[in-house]
């Protein structure tokens, strides 16, 4: 059994500024060793993101009290029965869907479906059911999404565990686990973007300027930036955006429409928001593609002009996890970031101790922060 420091969410609704209310709990907390196909990985670093937010506001309801944090990246340092895939000394980054690799989804090569992994991660549970963790009383913590995260060590799934660089600074490769595989995932997997065409992404949070580079390094263009937050803009601008539109002034989609001589190939949304899901696809062409990757409330409903979708041969798909196959795709960002391809690190705002969590996630819900990562060395 190892004691360590986490970062535990008992209730939801929480009056912000959560540095004042504290919705995340710093608590020494108990964590089992591994089960069978199980490892224990020392978590070097976490990152914050909207999933996490969506918990602890109440939108996304997950069984409480559960331990937060769905990217990041860390050592393996011990194995269960069982595990062959990876070693003691092994640096990975976690991937927030574990897949069994039996179900119709993992054998259609679309394991971010996973049908086990989906009810795992709803019950708060690791792949096989299991929950490892527990308070100073002895009480079950539930696991979020396979991870948690915002602790110095977790167990979880070998199968949520990607082998990366071992010399990939641990602030950045967290990243990929949720950001830019998700953001990038869109655009390449999910949207399918060829060179010279045109891209519009709306939301510039991790994810949408993960798409963004995603897009610039397919050779997207034009390629617009679509947010109410000119800090974000600028840096879109800095990553390669052609156009940046301020949402908070005039037609959007129409902005979009002139930018793109007619409409965008490809839409990009990643803020979670119906209304702005209705201008990304608005904003596309005749035979355009709108991809949504945010994460709306469930109660949230969105209704396009049915005709559209025959006569103009418009679509609308999700993407979720970016369409990945986190083993194929992990590696292969992190060479383009290497490449130059993907400066991720340009995403990177706030390093954090574990007890400025609070006041990290006030930052990410006012827009002030892209990504920001608490690190455990």
């Amino acid at each position: 059994m190892t004691a360590m420091r986490a970062a535990v969410l008992r209730g939801t609704g929480a009056a912000a500024p959560y540095a004042v209310s504290r919705p995340l709990s710093i608590e020494t907390v108990r964590l089992q060793p591994p089960g069978r196909d199980e490892v224990r990985v020392r978590v070097r670093a976490a990152g914050l993101c909207h999933s996490d937010l969506s918990v602890i506001d109440g939108s996304r309801p997950r069984p409480l009290p559960m331990l937060l944090g769905h990217e990041a990246a860390g050592e393996v340092v011990e194995l269960g029965a069982g595990v062959s895939g990876l070693r003691l000394g092994d640096q990975v980054v976690f991937s927030f869907v574990p897949m069994c690799g039996c179900c119709d989804p993992c054998a259609c090569g679309r394991p971010v479906l996973c049908e086990a992994g989906a009810a795992a991660n709803a019950r708060g549970t690791l792949l096989d059911g299991a929950i490892r963790l527990s308070d100073a009383r002895q009480a079950p913590l539930h696991h979020h999404l396979g991870v948690s995260g915002f602790a110095e060590y977790a167990v979880v799934s070998e199968r949520s565990a990607v082998r990366i660089d071992p010399d990939l600074p641990a602030s950045i490769a967290a990243l990929f686990g949720c950001a830019v595989m998700t953001g990038v995932g869109a655009v390449v997997n999910t949207a399918g973007v060829r060179p010279g065409e045109s891209v519009a992404v709306f939301g510039l949070g991790g994810v949408g300027l993960s798409a963004l580079l995603g897009a610039a390094a397919c050779s997207a263009w034009p390629l617009v930036a679509v947010d109410v937050v000119p800090a974000k803009l600028a840096l879109a601008r800095e990553l390669g955006a052609s156009h940046c539109i301020d949402a908070r002034g005039g037609d959007v989609a129409a902005q979009v429409r002139e930018a793109t001589r007619g409409g965008a190939d490809h839409a990009i949304e990643t803020a979670g928001n119906e209304r702005v899901l209705a201008a990304a696809y608005a904003a596309t062409r005749r035979g355009g593609c709108t991809v949504t990757v945010g994460l709306p409330a469930p109660d949230r409903l969105f209704s396009v002009p049915a005709v559209g979708l025959v006569a103009e041969e418009r679509t609308v798909k999700g993407s979720y996890m970016g369409s990945a196959v986190p083993r194929r795709d992990i590696p292969r960002y992190i060479a383009l970031h290497r490449a130059g391809r993907l400066p991720v690190d340009r995403l990177l705002t706030h390093t954090l101790r574990l007890e400025e969590i609070n006041a990290g996630f006030d930052r990410l819900a006012s827009g002030e922060a892209i990504r920001q990562v608490v690190l455990f060395d």
